[in-house]
C-alpha cells in the first residue's frame, strides 16, 4: 500500500508535538515495511536519514484561492491512505485518512483561556474542526481508552474506528543523546523538574504552592526547575513565585536543548507533572527512560499510561502533591522501585512499535481500500 504521512513542519519549540513527530520519523527510517511510504511537508527541513521514505515538499502559492497542495500531491503519487501525524493539523484530501488525536480537553475543561472563546485557537473553531474531521476519518488514533471514550462520546465515531496506540517513548530519551548541564545552572539543592509550556492548564501554580508546603511544613530544602516556551502565562507564574517568596527557588530556564533536557531528568529528584490535561502526556515517558521517578496528576487516562511506575495526586490539591513528594523523599526504596518500573515501562512501547501498529492498521484496511484508485477520485458519481 502507498501510505502518505502529513508532517506540517519541524520546530523544536513546539515541545511535545515536535518530540512525537521526530520520534515517528526516526522510527520510519528504521522500520522494515512492504509499504511505500511518503512524507509530505512544508518548509525546507527533513531528517538526514530516513531509509526508503520518500520526501515530498509542498508549496503554498499565496493569493491562490482553492489551492490544495497536499491533495494534489497525494493524488499525483497515487497515495491510498494518509496519516495526519502532526497534531492537530489537517488539510482536506480525497483519499481515506487516519487522524491522530491527543486530547479533546476543550470539551472537558472549556474554562481554560487557551481553549476558550478567546484562546489562540478559539473554542468554536476548535469544535468545528473536530466535528468535520473525526466522523470522516477512516480511523482515529488516540493514546488510551480514556481518549477513545472522549472521541466516541463527543463525536459519535463508531468505537471500532477508534484505535488506541499509547504515546511512544521518545527515541532521544532511550539513550541516543548525551546529557549536558544548562548554561549557568548551578543549583545544588534537590529539585523537582517540570518541562511544560507556560499555559494555564499546565498548573504551575499548584506546583509552586506544593513547593512552599515542602519547605515550610516538611522542612525540605527543595527547589523547582521549569522549562518550556511562554504561551502567555509566564509572567503570571513569575509573579506568583515572587508573591510566595519562592523567586529564588523557582528556576525558569525557558527553552532547553535535548542534551540539557536529558541532564535535568537525570539529575532531578523527581518529575512533578501537575497538568490538568490528559489523557496521556510525553514527559512522563521521557522521565521513565531517563531514570527519573514520576509524580503525576491523576487525570483520566494517567494510570492507564503510567501504571504502577508513578505516584498520583489530585491536580487541584497542592497538599496531595506535597505529600507525594514527601513520601518519595522519606522512602528511598520506593523511589528506586519507581525508577526501575519506569525504565521497564519506557522500553515496552517505542516509536518503532507505534509505526508498526500503524502499518498493521493500514493492512487491516487493505481489503476495502484495494477496490478503487486514488488517481481519479472524482469519477465515482
Amino acid at each position: 500500500m502507498k501510505i502518505g504521512l502529513y508532517l506540517y513542519g519541524y520546530d523544536p519549540k513546539l515541545g511535545g508535538g515536535y518530540t512525537f513527530v521526530d520520534s515517528i520519523v526516526t522510527a520510519l527510517g528504521a522500520t522494515e515495511s512492504r509499504h511505500e511510504v511518503y512524507c509530505f511537508h512544508y518548509g525546507q527541513g527533513q531528517p538526514a536519514s530516513t531509509g526508503s521514505v520518500r520526501w515530498v515538499q509542498l508549496i503554498n502559492s499565496p493569493g491562490k484561492q482553492g489551492e490544495r497542495p497536499l491533495n494534489d500531491a497525494v493524488l499525483r503519487h497515487g497515495i491510498e491512505l494518509v496519516w495526519f501525524v502532526t497534531v492537530p493539523i489537517y488539510e482536506t484530501v480525497d483519499v481515506p485518512y487516519i487522524f491522530t488525536v491527543w486530547d479533546l480537553m476543550h470539551r472537558t475543561h472549556p474554562c481554560f483561556p487557551e481553549v476558550g472563546a478567546f484562546g489562540g485557537w478559539p473554542w468554536d473553531q476548535r469544535e468545528k474542526f473536530y466535528q468535520y474531521i473525526l466522523p470522516r476519518a477512516t480511523y482515529v488514533v488516540t493514546g488510551n481508552e480514556a481518549g477513545k471514550k472522549d472521541v466516541v462520546d463527543y463525536y459519535r465515531v463508531p468505537p471500532e474506528r477508534v484505535k488506541t496506540l499509547p504515546l511512544p517513548t521518545p527515541e532521544f530519551a532511550l539513550g541516543s543523546v548525551a546529557a549536558r548541564a544548562p548554561a549557568g545552572f548551578s543549583d545544588r539543592t534537590p529539585f523537582l523538574f517540570y518541562p511544560a509550556q507556560f499555559w494555564p492548564h499546565k498548573n504551575h501554580v499548584t506546583l509552586l504552592l506544593a513547593l512552599k508546603i515542602l519547605i515550610e511544613q516538611h522542612h525540605l530544602d527543595f527547589s523547582i526547575v521549569l522549562t518550556g516556551a511562554d504561551k502567555g502565562n509566564l509572567n503570571f507564574v513569575r509573579q506568583t513565585a515572587k508573591e510566595l517568596g519562592l523567586e529564588d527557588r523557582a528556576h525558569i530556564l525557558g527553552f532547553v536543548s535535548r542534551e540539557e533536557l536529558v541532564y535535568l531528568y537525570q539529575n532531578a529528584f523527581a518529575l512533578a507533572y501537575p497538568s490538568f490535561f490528559g489523557p496521556d502526556n510525553i514527559p512522563p515517558m521521557e522521565a521513565f527512560a531517563s531514570g527519573c521517578p514520576v509524580v503525576a496528576a491523576g487525570v483520566p487516562g494517567a494510570e492507564e499510561q503510567m501504571g504502577d511506575a508513578a505516584l498520583f495526586f489530585d491536580p487541584a490539591s497542592e497538599t496531595q502533591l506535597a505529600a507525594r513528594i514527601h513520601e518519595l523523599h522519606s522512602r528511598p526504596a520506593l523511589r528506586e522501585t519507581l525508577i526501575e518500573r519506569g525504565r521497564t515501562r519506557a522500553r515496552q512501547w517505542t516509536a518503532r512499535d507505534y509505526v508498526r501498529r500503524i502499518f498493521q492498521i493500514a493492512e487491516e484496511f487493505q481489503p476495502m481500500r484495494r477496490n478503487w484508485s486514488s488517481r481519479e477520485p472524482g469519477k465515482y458519481l
